[in-house]
């Protein structure tokens, strides 16, 4: 299965003091600012996104079928809770000043006729392992959200397909439609959508049994193998990581933590995914009753696409009113003070860890794009968490015409985002 792992910056970021200098009265407003709790957004409801134009979305054939399966999804229970979505903004907030690290993976899209326990296990099982590299080596909690549990959903750049003069509706993922090419398939089918709620929470139930019942234990992770490195240096390498990790618990047991311990047993880990099919997401949005806030439990963090991130559009109409974290994917396409604007109307109170940035360009245009973002960004006050994504907007094709990602491509990308982050945001700041 292949992951999508995200890096974000690993220094303070410039909208907020950074440990062990000085605050300014600047500085320490807006960090009293950001501990504030959110408030309801203005001049909003549920539903009110079907007043703006709509990117993305299918044209399903019975409109009252739609409604009535809508009205079904609406009746039932939250897959997640707004505590816990409220519990991840904290764990983003620390990330987005440099006391912890984001690790999102997961497929590129689910599909139906892939769910199983196993497909589950091993990508919480390599998350797992590359958090406990992460976190060993950078000394500092690793914040580990999945795109399972609800990533269904595919942006197209075109709605219809055309192979051999036939014209089809383009394949939106399995929540919508079929992938096989014929007119039967491609029709948009709502009762899709039950379905993948169904496996969504089922999906979750098993993450949640997985972090939370001995198999996320520390002394596990340690000993997994990783298959596909056996006999090769890299698996060389992580063994020797695991060694190390083992040597470090068995002093920890000696001072007294023991391995029993539930610090040592269990791990917190969240779900995401694309924002985009906005009946569906609608259906699942609740209000708290402990806050007021609106949430959308059908994931802790939902992000908005390179497609649907209009600033007058209906996917951002939405999203500035539920109270998740919110991502926000960019490409070489996106204009500086365009992103001020859109995290502006996304996050108005600048609350840390609201707001991640995920990039998604080559190395090439990174260099020559990024840096921009961020000064605008950072010259705005705002305060993110920065993220890049290095499988997409990275791939090439394969000699057997299958979209992949060369892994030395995919390090480059790592490392030259980094050092972007690293030389355009200085920890100094003034008041």
């Amino acid at each position: 299965m292949p992951l999508a792992p995200s890096t974000p910056a690993l220094l303070p970021n410039p909208a907020l003091p950074s440990p062990g200098r000085p605050r300014s009265r600047g500085a320490l407003l807006r960090a009293r600012a950001v501990r504030a709790a959110p408030r309801p957004p203005s001049r909003w409801s549920v539903g009110s996104w079907r007043e703006r134009p709509a990117q993305q979305q299918p044209e399903y054939p019975d409109k009252a079928e739609l409604d009535e399966v809508l009205r079904t999804v609406e009746a039932f229970p939250p897959i997640v809770f707004a505590g816990e979505a409220r519990t991840l903004e904290e764990r983003l907030a620390e990330a987005a000043v440099g006391r912890a690290f984001l690790l999102q993976g997961g497929d590129c899209a689910e599909s139906f006729k892939e769910f199983n326990a196993n497909n589950i296990r091993d990508t919480f099982r390599v998350l797992l392992q590359m958090s406990v590299v992460l976190m060993f080596g950078g000394q500092m909690p690793i914040v580990k959200v999945g795109r399972m549990a609800g990533q269904f959903a595919k942006p197209r750049s075109d709605g219809i397909e055309e192979r051999d003069g036939v014209k089809l509706p383009s394949y939106r993922g399995d929540n919508i439609n079929g992938d096989t090419f014929d007119e039967k398939s491609r029709l948009p089918d709502p009762h899709r959508l039950i379905r993948a709620y169904s496996q969504s929470a089922a999906t979750l139930n098993l993450l949640r049994a997985f972090a939370t019942g001995g198999y996320a234990a520390m002394q596990r992770v340690t000993q997994w193998n990783l298959d596909f490195t056996q006999n090769c240096e890299q698996g060389d390498r992580y063994m020797e990581l695991a060694h190390r990790v083992d040597e470090a618990l068995g002093f920890m047991s000696a001072a007294g933590l023991t391995l029993d311990h539930p610090i040592m047993t269990t791990t917190e880990f969240w779900t995401s995914h694309e924002c985009l099919l906005l009946p569906y997401e609608q259906a699942l949005t609740r209000e708290d009753s402990t806050t007021g806030l609106y949430y959308d439990c059908s994931a802790h963090f939902l992000w908005v696409g390179e497609r649907t991130r209009q600033l007058d559009g209906a996917h951002v109409e939405f999203l500035r009113g539920i109270a998740n974290p919110l991502g926000i994917k960019v490409s070489d396409k996106m204009d500086p003070a365009e992103l001020v604007r859109l995290i502006d109307i996304l996050n108005p109170e600048n609350r840390a860890g609201r707001i991640t940035i995920i990039t998604r360009m080559g190395p090439e245009n990174m260099r020559v794009k990024l840096p921009h973002l961020i000064r605008a960004v950072r010259g705005a006050g705002q305060i993110v968490t920065w993220v890049t994504d290095p499988m997409h907007g990275n791939t090439m094709k394969a000699p057997c015409g299958l979209k992949t990602r060369s892994f030395d491509r995919i390090l480059v990308l790592l490392f030259a985002c980094n050092r972007l982050l690293f030389a355009c945001n200085p920890i100094s700041i003034s008041g």
